[in-house]
């Protein structure tokens, strides 16, 4: 009789664990939900987060996110620190010494690209091919550059602010006007330019002139940082790979959910977008050939306030170790996925 009792309670304790392994299995299975904003509509510039969608590779870290466009009339930054996103895009370094600056508990844990691709474009034969030949002459720029690498290069080229004309994201004027100079971005505007008027123009990388801040670098608050630590380093980790994904493997799954948030998008840009991402190095480049996509250094961050301030933007005293964290960054993530 004891023996039967025995084998009861053996076999009772042994479902009771099996029910508690099974019920902690399944929680363990749930996915952290994230809400993650793009600073401008889906693009290959943000192919790498499409990818890790698409691909499953959110989800194999345990992720379920939801990624919500930018444009226009969308400031994700607002959002971001109103707690309705979990991370966002912060378009460049001025972002981050601006959360600083406005003592603002926010920060930068990832820069994806080593390279902004912020660009002046013209007509060719013009004679504007040069940023030296540029100075004196209207350009057309939008308001946030007049805040941010307009102030570089109007004093490494002696530029004046007089030269400014209101940019307001339509080619037309640039279109109608040989003489015409206009901001943009290398994996868009060139693009367009030379698919509506037959001809290649000539396109200037701000990044070639010495500019050296970051760009599309990944935001989040310090509460989310200290309080979460895991749940950043797997977003990060598995964007990452997303972007390796994208840059070397096949892109079609990440350039279908492109597509699928933005309609606008052709084959022939997105094609165009990540061929411009590789031969430009404006990802895998730099800190990051070494260390991984992402990659920061703070010394470059050093070297970008102390060009800022002598531009009178930021005090030359500024914590720039407060604008990042490179607490998830440098670990050569990814990088066996580079073929």
């Amino acid at each position: 009789m004891s023996r039967i009792r025995s084998n009861f309670w053996r076999m009772l304790g042994m479902l009771a664990l099996a029910l508690v392994t099974s019920s902690t299995a399944g929680f363990a299975e749930v996915p952290d939900k994230v809400n993650f904003g793009l600073d401008w509509k889906a693009e290959a510039e943000y192919g790498g987060y499409y990818q890790a969608q698409a691909t499953g590779i959110y989800a194999r870290h345990g992720l379920d996110v939801a990624i919500q466009q930018g444009g226009p009339q969308v400031n994700h930054t607002q959002l971001l620190l109103a707690g309705k996103l979990d991370f966002n895009i912060a378009s460049s370094s001025f972002t981050a010494l601006n959360f600083v600056k406005q003592d603002i508990p926010f920060r930068t844990v990832a820069a994806i690209f080593q390279k902004d691709p912020a660009v002046l474009i013209a007509h060719p034969g013009a004679g504007n091919d040069s940023f030296a030949a540029m100075k004196g002459k209207p350009i057309m720029i939008g308001a946030d550059t007049r805040v941010g690498w307009w102030n570089f290069i109007r004093s490494k080229y002696g530029y004046s602010d007089s030269q400014i004309r209101p940019y307001t994201f339509n080619l037309q004027p640039f279109m109608a006007d040989k003489n015409a100079i206009q901001q943009g971005y290398i994996g868009s505007e060139p693009f367009a330019i030379e698919q509506a008027g037959g001809f290649k123009p000539v396109v200037l990388m701000i990044a070639d002139s010495g500019f050296s801040g970051y760009a599309s670098l990944i935001a989040t608050s310090n509460k989310n940082i200290s309080e979460h630590p895991d749940l950043v380093q797997r977003f990060i980790d598995a964007s990452i790979e997303g972007w390796y994904s994208y840059l070397y493997g096949d892109p079609a799954p990440g350039n279908a959910a492109i597509k699928k948030d933005n309609p606008e998008m052709s084959d022939a840009l997105l094609t165009y977008g990540r061929d411009i991402l590789r031969s430009r190095g404006l990802i895998d480049s730099g800190d990051a050939a070494q260390h991984g996509i992402g990659a920061m250094n703070p010394a470059r961050w050093t070297k970008f306030l102390g060009t800022m301030s002598k531009e009178g933007l930021y005090p030359a005293d500024l914590d720039v170790s407060r604008a990042f964290t490179t607490q998830f960054v440098n670990k050569k993530v990814g990088m066996e996925l580079k073929r």
